[in-house]
């Protein structure tokens, strides 16, 4: 028997309206929306369901967004009795699966990502740092790349090891774009810029990891109830010391999602369901291994799609 997966997307994910529909049919999905307002004291829900996109898409406000959608999806979806063996979530997403894994409280995790957000914002100023998707080129030369660049004074580094072919760079803008051309030297097919607004996962937040660290020192943390494979190590822990120190090392750290999909894989997972909107880690898992069965629940439409399926398959 196949071991069962449920991953979380990260930032990118995020759409206007995401699950107002099934937060206006179902009561319990519209608590969490309800929740996030009141612990935040500002009307994220009606952000999440009316806009506008620009306000949306700003970092502090996108991660509480996806946090409290994702665990309102996961909600109505539990109703079908699927459990997971193992979770995961990419950067942001990974505070999704350590909710779903009774690390935070829901209260205490929405808090928690929208400081995150705010010291991701706050880190470095405006236009300074940048981050651009690597495509057709492998990690070693990337690496290679990188290094040579930062060694030259213009801070640069893996930030998201995606998928076979698919790597993003992050730092500062010099850096960045000098690494860009030298990738596309190295043999890279393409190099595209990505509308973020800072250098996420790479040296220059430091400053957000140690302002991180202040904030989940003052929430409780509990161990998980189930393995959370991490970006940083792409190992699966459950002690919650250990998680506290792997989120504050995520900040500045390549989120290893290739490695972490592999370690599932290899640890019995034949079976990812991912949980939240849009379907991009959906997507990355199929160019990592494409016999896995892969799903996606970001609806009420979608979610009985696949506890259709899964029982059909009696998961």
């Amino acid at each position: 028997m196949g071991k069962i997966a449920f991953v979380f997307p990260g930032q990118g994910s995020q759409t206007v309206g995401m699950s107002k529909e099934l937060a206006e049919k179902h009561s319990e999905v519209m608590d969490y929306f309800t929740k996030a307002d009141s612990r935040l004291n500002v009307p994220l829900s009606k952000l999440i369901f009316e806009g506008p996109k620009e306000e949306l898409t700003i970092t502090y406000n996108t991660q509480p967004a996806l946090l409290t959608t994702s665990m309102a999806i996961l909600e109505y979806f539990s109703k079908s009795g699927v459990k997971a063996d193992f979770a995961a979530g990419h950067s942001l997403g990974e505070y999704s699966a350590l909710v779903a894994a009774g690390v935070f409280s829901f209260e205490d995790g929405v808090y928690a990502v929208r400081k995150r957000g705010e010291f991701m914002e706050n880190a470095v100023p405006n236009g300074e740092g940048s981050m651009a998707a690597v495509l057709g080129l492998d990690r070693e030369p990337l690496a290679a790349v990188t290094i040579e660049v930062s060694e030259s004074g213009h801070t640069v580094s893996l930030a998201n090891l995606n998928c076979p072919g698919q790597i993003v760079i992050s730092g500062s803008r010099e850096g960045v774009e000098l690494a860009g051309v030298k990738a596309k030297e190295a043999g890279a097919k393409r190099v595209l810029p990505l509308d973020v607004s800072g250098p996420f996962h790479s040296a220059l937040m430091k400053p957000a990891a140690d302002q991180l660290r202040e904030v989940l020192d003052g929430v409780e943390m509990k161990d998980a109830a189930i393995p959370v494979v991490v970006n940083v190590s792409a190992e699966p822990i459950q002690s919650a010391s250990d998680i506290k120190d792997k989120l504050i090392e995520q900040l500045y750290s390549p989120v290893l999602w290739e490695d972490s999909v592999a370690k599932m894989i290899e640890l019995g997972v034949d079976t990812f369901i991912e949980i939240g909107p849009g379907k991009v880690l959906s997507g990355l898992i199929k160019k990592i291994d494409k016999t896995v069965k892969i799903y996606s629940v970001s609806d009420e439409e979608s979610a009985n799609a696949v506890i259709e399926a899964l029982k059909e398959e009696n998961l």
